[in-house]
């Protein structure tokens, strides 16, 4: 069974699988730094500081809160603003990874495109061969 799982593990699927999630966990934090560190705080300024995530309804006639944290602990709130931040933070992400994925298909279809050189000929490289030979000596 160890030999079964030795075996599984090292196929080549795993391991790429297994790369693909770290390097796709490095790349989530990179884009989440994009969006909160430099995306919104620009739309903040656009907007003039507007920040969504602090706006709720109350659900419980108990809540006099002002805040979303306070609220939460005096009752039920809907956090809509909570939601309405994720949301278009999630738009936010699935754009720019859209635009990198554009641009990584765009730098494929140039490899891609580019023609390869011709193969020589035998009669080519022995021709090569010697002219090598003759630039040498």
């Amino acid at each position: 069974m160890l030999k079964e799982f030795q075996e599984f593990a090292m196929k080549g699927n795993v391991v790429d699988l297994a790369v693909g999630v770290i390097i796709g966990a490095a790349f989530g934090a990179i884009v989440n730094s994009l969006v909160g560190d430099v995306i919104m705080p620009m739309i903040g300024a656009v907007t003039g500081g507007l920040d969504f995530s602090n706006y709720f309804t109350p659900l419980a006639k108990s809540v006099t809160a002002t805040n979303l944290a306070d609220a939460k602990k005096q009752g039920a709130v809907l956090a809509w603003g909570s939601f309405l931040t994720l949301t278009l933070n999630f738009l936010i992400v699935a754009f720019v990874l859209f635009i990198v994925i554009r641009l990584m298909n765009q730098l494929k279809r140039r490899q891609e495109a580019a023609p390869a050189p011709p193969k020589l000929t035998r009669q080519e490289e022995l021709l090569t061969e010697i002219r090598d030979l003759l630039k040498k000596s």
